[in-house]
């Protein structure tokens, strides 16, 4: 890769640890500490959660019947995702053993905390519960099938891709013949 591309990936990975430390100021604005990663309120401000929680009764009827109406149809989701959850977990435990790679932590992606939040009722903590499960399994099949990529086909795609995984920035130009050969072990090397 030439130095310049290289400078622009380097600007764009400070751009988002910049971004990261001004949420953790933004976090400290709302007086939690985390311990053995939890989350843990002042008692003062766990109570001024619970005044500001809606009960279940009086959100359903604050809520748009078409909202309802489709519920169902978005909870239905959690089979595929479940079923996606375990494929990833079964197809990287083969595959990445047989590979080398090392395995990608689910813990990692599928992060679901949201529901301890006293300001939630119960229908709130379980959309909390879906969202946080639904999109950590697509952000951890994500990094199973970059890794899988880099292991296979670490070349560039001759178009633009839009939103593509951290990996990608490392792989081959498309057309790269000599530097496909030359670089494949090295980024097989990167996942072990």
């Amino acid at each position: 890769m030439n130095e310049e591309l290289d400078r622009l990936f380097a600007q764009i990975q400070a751009i988002e640890n910049d971004i990261e430390r001004r949420l953790d100021a933004n976090r400290a604005q709302f007086k939690f500490r985390l311990a053995k990663g939890r989350a843990v309120f002042e008692a003062k401000v766990e109570q001024a959660h619970r005044q500001l929680r809606t009960g279940v009764l009086r959100y359903l009827m604050q809520t748009p019947l078409r909202h309802i109406a489709v519920a169902p149809v978005i909870y239905a989701m959690v089979i595929p995702f479940a079923l996606l959850d375990l494929s990833l977990t079964v197809f990287q435990w083969i595959c990445f053993s047989a590979w080398g790679i090392s395995r990608v932590r689910r813990g990692q992606y599928i992060v679901i905390d949201r529901h301890r939040l006293k300001y939630l009722n119960a229908i709130e903590k379980l959309n909390c519960v879906y969202c946080g499960y639904g999109n950590g399994v697509i952000a951890y099949a994500r990094d199973i099938a970059g890794r899988t990529e880099q292991f296979w086909c670490p070349i560039r795609h001759a178009t633009q891709v839009r939103a593509a995984h951290d990996r990608y920035k490392d792989f081959v130009d498309y057309g790269d013949a000599a530097g496909y050969r030359a670089r494949l072990e090295e980024l097989r090397a990167r996942l072990r």
